[in-house]
């Protein structure tokens, strides 16, 4: 009978991706079989985010829950890894001594050699270091079954906002090689894959080595990627504007397997808040970087992050950021109260905003972004969207759903053969988190 494991992800694409890679690890390594419950499990693994402090607070919460799980089994290895495991190293286990495992992002290639001490000495394991280099190396081929994966082209950020614990918890830039790139993304297409997501904490910062002792920035990868027979559909996320670059403007431009949208995040609409956040660019720069995009391929849609509460912002401030949201018409954003995190400068920065002013602008901001959203969304009526069908619809059994290029979901009555196919979906239903379609034949579809 084989052993089970379950892995629950907190956080960004990133973490997703590292999960997938830490199931294909251990099954290969130690045949573990994945679960959908932690209750059936022999090994439990919790990937997390410490980008924001409640994201660190569920980590621990998650924790308490399983480790009542180890008193019934004691058996039961517990691991933690990601960036919460990055920031807290060997001290994760003085909180929570229920864990056995302790890795960061970049050893979760030694997973299997971490559990075969842990169940053969029964001591706990912890590796926390920055091996950039091995890690991909080290890692299976990946396994897919749906018709859309993620590819980490590059790991780390070395931009340094003051509000960032990224850089902490998963070390400086670092790009795979272009070769590596394409043989992963082949490998992906061969397995049935038709849209490729590249993903990096910076993914734009991309400079890949290539053979000829060059080096491929992230247009050129987009470029190649998209040269591989059967990859029909790309994205990338997430960008820095500060590299916002021609080269990534002409991959718009010339590229149609790259979708009409980005997300862009620019955190806040004050020039004085961008420089006390070191972002080291204005607003006025981030609006060129992306009318240089939107030029290349117009009806660009843009989504972005924004931080609310920094400290130091005034009304004014905080006015600013409603003003840019208003100039540039944003589709989507993810917009949070700021979050102090333990080891950044900003951290140590005096903070007056009041907790029931940074909550109302909060409010006021994301009832405007919603507005957006939802003009944005019934712009889209009516239009002939081309959808990648990515699995049963959860509303129906008899319908299925897709997303179009901006990243909606289209629910849409058709037939189960459809998944994985591109099809044209006419959109006869605006909802608050979907749209509604119907199939159409196959003709030039009309731009939003």
């Amino acid at each position: 009978m084989s052993r089970k494991l379950f892995v629950k992800t907190f956080g960004c694409q990133m973490n997703e991706y590292d999960s997938t890679r830490m199931a294909e690890l251990l099954q290969d390594s130690h045949d573990l079989e994945s679960v959908d419950s932690a209750e059936e499990a022999d090994v439990i693994l919790l990937n997390t985010c410490s980008v924001r402090e409640k994201a660190q607070e569920k980590v621990f919460s998650q924790i308490g829950v399983w480790a009542e799980l180890k008193q019934a089994r004691p058996e039961l290895v517990i691991g933690i890894g990601g960036c919460v495991a990055s920031q807290e190293g060997a001290a994760l286990r003085a909180r929570a001594p229920s864990v056995d495992l302790v890795f960061g992002p970049q050893t979760l290639h030694r997973l299997p050699e971490m559990l075969r001490q842990v169940e053969l000495d029964r001591r706990p394991a912890v590796d926390v270091s920055f091996p950039e280099i091995e890690k991909f190396d080290s890692l299976p081929t990946p396994r897919q079954k749906g018709a859309t994966a993620f590819l980490s082209i590059m790991e780390g950020c070395s931009k340094y906002c003051s509000f960032c614990v990224v850089p902490y918890t998963r070390g400086e830039e670092w790009s795979r090689p272009l070769d590596a790139v394409l043989a992963e993304a082949t490998s992906l297409a061969e397995q049935g894959v038709r849209e490729i997501v590249l993903l990096g904490q910076n993914v734009n910062a991309y400079r890949g080595a290539t053979d000829d002792g060059g080096e491929a920035d992230l247009g050129l990868a987009i470029h190649a990627v998209a040269a591989i027979p059967g990859i029909d559909r790309i994205r990338f996320t997430t960008s820095h504007p500060l590299d916002v670059s021609e080269s990534l403007a002409e991959a718009f431009a010339e590229v149609p397997e790259l979708v009409s949208h980005i997300h862009l995040p620019v955190q806040s609409g004050s020039d004085d808040v961008l420089r006390r956040m070191k972002r080291n660019h204005t607003v006025a720069e981030y609006l060129q970087r992306l009318k240089w995009l939107q030029q290349a391929r117009p009806g660009l849609s843009v989504s972005t992050d924004l931080i609310v509460g920094f400290p130091g912002e005034t009304e004014a401030d905080f006015q600013a950021t409603l003003d840019l949201v208003e100039q540039v018409g944003f589709d989507h954003s993810f917009s949070f109260i700021y979050s102090p995190r333990p080891g950044t400068p900003a951290a140590d920065l005096v903070d007056e905003v009041s907790v029931d002013e940074k909550k109302a602008r909060l409010r006021r901001l994301q009832q405007r972004l919603r507005e957006l959203e939802e003009g944005y969304a019934m712009s889209m009526l009516g239009s002939r969207q081309r959808v990648l069908v990515e699995r049963l619809s959860r509303r129906s059994d008899e319908e299925l759903a897709g997303r179009t290029e901006n990243n909606r979901v289209v629910n849409f009555p058709a037939p189960r053969s459809l998944i994985g196919q591109f099809v044209d979906v006419s959109i006869t239903g605006v909802f608050s988190n979907s749209l509604r379609g119907k199939v159409e034949p196959s003709e030039p579809l009309r731009d939003v």
